[in-house]
């Protein structure tokens, strides 16, 4: 029975579905967690605990619980603890220097650069610097963004100086939170400044073997993203676009993973087209974040947690495609101004719209929520499955309609 370890967050959506995989698979699948180590197994997991702020040391104690067959990260800080184990273990993996690249924007936007790509104009400031001062240098409009955080959280676009300022100041903020310091991530002590690049955005799922790229899906995401806050709502596909513009994606993508020195494991890319032109906005050295990898299936319903657990081990999955039926994914946005989440009206209605395959609300009664740029949450997921991609959005977008959430505000606290 192969031994595959996963490292991932304790809340991690796309946990439990690796742990269905691996047992459909026979593979003896090894957690490690961000857990306590000081309790005894709190989540009843019997979870390896590490600490995603010290990974020379998670890197030890992984190694320390060796072998490992294949090693397998969820999101962009296990990724890298990944990394560096498998390194010492001998297991194929991404290296850890190409992982660490992904996860922060200026490295890779420096390794874009010379290898050729286009890139926008970019700087990047310490967050401790004067926003004015930094506003001189800036190419209007553009974009202001933290470095090593993901899901276009604190992504602010600015069109002259006083915006640049409001926005520069509500980053710092944001990299100031508990949450965040507690990263203890050098990249999380700059800001990114970077010229905006306008057109239609795209994502890429794929798995790198060898350092070649295996396509696994293209997803079209219709809403606009033009600021100035970059919230990601629906995912489609197969693409709707020309296949002139698909491999143009591809292209990109494939030329982007040569330049972070990406070679073993999980991609998720983000693009944008301007004419005919790919531009690369980022690839995480990981696959396709929380619950929205339940819209991938592919030959005889195989997940792609199976799939990937399948190329992890060694298995040849390069014959394997995506399912004739499009499929997407709404991640359901939080409103303007946040608040505490009360309840939702409609879940039955939404539910019974042809194509829906599953509407999931994550937020519970009682939470605090908060939209981007500072939050890093949705409310839920809708997610179909159609005949075409155009019935798809269609669904996603009535099942939305259909959902009334309650949402009480927070007022201020006044001291007399």
């Amino acid at each position: 029975m192969p031994r595959v370890l996963l490292v991932a967050a304790t809340t991690g959506y796309q946990t439990r579905a690796f742990d269905e995989a691996a047992r459909h698979l026979g593979l003896d699948l090894v957690l490690a967690t961000d857990r306590c180590h000081v309790l005894e197994d709190p989540w009843g997991d019997r979870a390896i605990p590490v600490r995603f702020d010290d990974p020379h040391a998670s890197r030890d104690v992984l190694v320390a619980a060796g072998p490992f067959d294949a090693i397998v990260a969820v999101a962009d800080r296990p990724a890298l603890i990944a990394a560096m184990a498998a390194e010492v273990l001998g297991v194929p993996y991404h290296s850890p220097a190409a992982v660490a690249a992904c996860h922060d924007k200026y490295l890779a936007r420096q390794r874009f650069e010379a290898a050729g790509l286009p890139v926008p104009k970019f700087f990047r400031v310490p967050v401790t610097a004067n926003p004015l001062e930094a506003a001189a240098r800036a190419p209007f409009p553009c974009v202001l963004k933290p470095l090593g955080l993901s899901a276009s959280r604190g992504v602010i676009r600015a069109n002259n100086v006083a915006e640049f300022e409001t926005a520069f100041i509500r980053i710092r903020a944001l990299l100031g939170s508990a949450d965040i310091a507690v990263m203890r991530e050098e990249q999380n002590r700059y800001i990114q400044v970077e010229s905006y690049m306008n057109g239609r955005e795209f994502a890429l799922e794929g798995l790198v073997t060898a350092g070649e790229l295996q396509v696994l899906a293209i997803f079209d995401k219709p809403d606009p993203l033009d600021g100035p806050f970059f919230e990601e709502t629906i995912y489609v596909t197969p693409s709707r676009e020309s296949l002139e513009t698909q491999r143009a994606l591809v292209a990109a993508a494939r030329s982007a993973i040569r330049a972070l020195g990406l070679t073993h494991g999980p991609i998720h890319a983000e693009l944008r087209m301007q004419g005919r032109a790919a531009w690369m906005l980022e690839v995480a050295a990981r696959p396709i974040g929380g619950l929205c990898a339940r819209t991938l299936r592919f030959d005889d319903g195989v997940p792609l947690e199976e799939l990937i657990l399948r190329h992890a081990v060694g298995e040849d999955v390069s014959r394997m495609r995506l399912s004739d039926s499009a499929s997407g994914v709404m991640m359901i946005p939080i409103p303007k101004g946040g608040g505490v989440y009360q309840g939702v009206e409609g879940l039955e209605q939404a539910s019974a719209i042809p194509d829906v395959e599953d509407v999931i609300i994550t937020a519970k009664e009682g939470q605090k929520i908060q939209p981007l740029p500072e939050g890093a949450s949705y409310l839920g997921f809708i997610f179909t499955r159609a005949g075409s991609p155009a019935r798809v959005e269609h669904a996603l977008r009535e099942a939305h309609a259909c959902l009334k959430f309650d949402i009480a505000i927070v007022l201020p606290v006044m001291r007399c």
